[in-house]
């Protein structure tokens, strides 16, 4: 894309840079990411920056729509609902495939989330390669006119909402075992809340509290909310102490409800250059004869599981429940970042916050994922170079 910036990272690369780059995160918490990190950023265009905007401002406009919500009430009743929802969602991820269609290239939305993602990572992974290679301090990871220091004062307003930091808590399910917690480290160490596991809250009446690392129990005012609901029903090992669908007196930084409103399940209403061909199941007339062309996807579970890329009419019939699947038309993603043997495709995951009062989001950073494989997610692309999570570079 930015051919000069790519020329001059390739000539620069060594793979002890590389390594050096993984020892440094590694250091940092004497903890190695489970997830493959990329050996490169992506360098993006102010060209493909622009389309990326249109598209996720034609997003944000659906999500701002009057009636919303009322649109977006029965995917809670597919799923769950838990009580004092607030006016809108505090995040946003957007992600979009860099494809080629009709000779040009254009990011596709691939799918689009009101949850948040790793936000104290990517920017401490944005720091940790301009360290290694000084010519990327002329770009910027971030979005509006934001800096390292604006970013984290950003991040901090968006999940503390002026609380006292030990009020605060970022819950999770065991969040020692799962891929994404040096997301959770850098957010202890950079904003000062509290990691805590669903089974370590207690519930007294409508509040809830956790026991601090002097023992003391502390009340929780409001949640930085990492729980995905698919994993949690699934584990029914895990004896939780209060309810989610209880009447809380606490505040969400996410709130659980906009995990589902903001999914794929709005994908089939999204019209327009930037937006896939997507049906809902329970709408299909009837089945395409060229199935070759299209990936059939669950519509609330996450980081690509239950997935079937090579859909077949029995994969279609045999889906029971209609209304939880959709059936997307396939895009053609371009390989288009230049690694020492070949090209590689990329994904890029563009990240919002919604402050409390504001009257819209703020698109603030982003995440990008490498593939050399069918599929873009990280767990996708085992035993290959050049591929896994990294982030994209902007022109200032």
């Amino acid at each position: 894309m930015n051919i000069a910036y790519r020329k001059q990272f390739n000539e620069q690369f060594t793979t002890e840079k590389y390594n050096q780059l993984i020892d440094s995160i590694t250091t940092d918490f004497n903890y190695r990411p489970t997830f493959r990190i990329g050996e490169t950023p992506f360098f993006i265009s102010n060209t493909l920056k622009n389309q990326l905007l249109e598209g996720c401002n034609e997003v944000i406009a659906f999500i701002q729509q009057d009636g919303f919500k009322e649109l977006t009430n029965i995917a809670l009743e597919l799923n769950r609902k838990v009580p004092n929802e607030d006016n809108h969602t505090t995040f946003l991820a957007i992600d979009f495939g860099i494809c080629e269609e009709n000779g040009n290239i254009i990011p596709k939305l691939i799918e689009v989330q009101g949850f948040p993602s790793l936000f104290n990572f990517q920017n401490q992974l944005s720091q940790k390669f301009a360290d290694l290679y000084p010519f990327l301090n002329e770009l910027t990871p971030f979005l509006n006119g934001l800096d390292n220091e604006s970013y984290l004062k950003l991040i901090e307003e968006v999940i503390c909402n002026n609380y006292p930091k030990e009020n605060v808590i970022l819950l999770e399910i065991e969040p020692e075992k799962q891929n994404t917690k040096i997301d959770f480290y850098y957010c202890k160490r950079d904003i000062g809340i509290p990691i805590v596991c669903v089974t370590e809250l207690i519930q007294k009446a409508r509040k809830l509290y956790y026991t601090n690392d002097k023992g003391l129990k502390v009340e929780v005012k409001r949640i930085y909310n990492r729980v995905i609901f698919d994993e949690l029903d699934l584990r029914t090992d895990l004896q939780l102490n209060f309810d989610f669908s209880a009447d809380l007196d606490v505040e969400w930084a996410g709130h659980p409800n906009w995990f589902f409103r903001i999914s794929k399940f709005i994908l089939p209403y999204l019209k327009g250059k930037y937006f896939i061909e997507t049906t809902l199941l329970s709408d299909l007339k009837e089945i395409p004869t060229d199935l070759e062309n299209y990936v059939l996807k669950p519509l609330f579970s996450f980081s690509g599981s239950g997935v079937i890329f090579h859909v077949k009419k029995e994969d279609i019939e045999a889906v029971t429940e209609k209304d939880l699947y959709i059936l997307q038309k396939k895009v053609n993603y371009l390989p288009i970042i230049q690694s020492p043997d070949g090209k590689v495709k990329a994904e890029v995951r563009l990240l919002a916050v919604w402050k409390k009062d504001a009257p819209s989001p703020t698109l603030v950073t982003n995440l990008v994922r490498l593939s050399r494989g069918e599929m873009i997610g990280v767990k996708f692309n085992k035993d290959k170079d050049w591929v896994g999570g990294t982030i994209g570079m902007f022109e200032k």
